[in-house]
């Protein structure tokens, strides 16, 4: 029986979402013993200060900084992580707007502020109304993220982020249109999207900005691709975002995070999570032929 170590996500890291995340880590660690495969469960904290791990593969859901640059060290070792270290890491705010708007991923018009400096001359244009985020890190708190209806607001909410020492931020152009939820399993053909109010999905209230979804018309399966494009990019199998879909049907993907909690489809993502992990595994350990690597999805 092959060992794998799993590892929870810090409370601190699952705001208002602290039952879905252990949920969905209790159904996946299920479906991969019932699989055949041994798991050494860790918390993030408990997983910090270990010193050494009897097994060679990773699955988790860490969001510490500590605990995604010692993914990191590990996967330098060898060791297989999933999601990556490096992933993590990308889906930080200011890495993620770089790495989608330079691969050019649907994407609002951003820019990257210093919270220390004046915006510039060409920066207020973006800020009649703006999404302000913090650009070094996840949204833990409320105040993380934050709609901005002018210039004013936008340079109160920079100087607050720059007293609570969060030095660079993501400025967002506000995007009209119906805002869209989405989960997917990169390499499995697994991919659910559904309006927030539909299932009362939220986890600090700011789809209340964008209202109600009227249902504008658009191609799922264009979503789906980029979707998948920008996970690739990201370095990442298992995530769930965020986009805006306009009257024209034209999808601009505004938020990606590496494995969110699935609640509204956790039963049938659970299984897809595990088959990918299974997948990764059999792929390293040559268990798995090029052409059943090549037919996993």
């Amino acid at each position: 029986m092959l060992k794998i170590v799993g590892i929870r996500r810090g409370t601190q890291y699952s705001p208002n979402h602290i039952g879905n995340d252990s949920a969905i880590f209790n159904l996946v660690a299920e479906h991969l013993m019932k699989s055949g495969y041994e798991i050494a469960e860790y918390l993030e904290q408990d997983f910090l200060e270990a010193s050494s791990f009897d097994a060679e593969i990773i699955f988790n859901m860490v969001r510490d900084k500590k605990s995604v640059k010692k993914l990191q060290q590990l996967e330098d070792e060898g060791m297989l992580v999933i999601n990556s270290g490096y992933g993590i890491e990308n889906c930080t705010r200011e890495k993620m707007t770089r790495l989608l708007v330079s691969n050019h991923i649907p994407h609002p018009h951003s820019i990257i502020v210093d919270t220390n400096k004046p915006l510039s001359v060409e920066s207020e244009k973006i800020c009649s109304s703006c999404w302000i985020k913090r650009g070094d890190f996840h949204a833990i708190h409320r105040e993380d993220v934050s709609y901005a209806r002018n210039i004013e607001e936008t340079e109160s909410i920079l100087n607050e982020y720059a007293m609570r020492g969060i030095q660079t931020a993501v400025i967002n152009e506000h995007l009209v249109g119906d805002l869209i939820k989405f989960y997917g399993v990169a390499g499995t053909g697994f991919f659910y999207w559904f309006y927030p109010e539909e299932h009362s999905h939220s986890k600090f209230g700011w789809e209340v900005i964008n209202g109600k979804a009227v249902g504008n018309k658009f191609d799922v399966s264009y979503l789906k691709e980029i979707c998948n494009q920008a996970a690739k990019i990201l370095n990442i199998y298992i995530y769930g975002g965020d986009c805006v879909v306009d009257s024209k049907g034209n999808i601009k993907i505004i938020d990606f995070n590496d494995w969110p909690s699935f609640a509204p489809c956790r039963t049938e993502a659970a299984y897809y999570i595990a088959k990918c992990v299974d997948t990764q595994i059999k792929e390293k350990t040559g268990l798995l032929t090029t052409e059943q690597i090549n037919n996993a999805g």
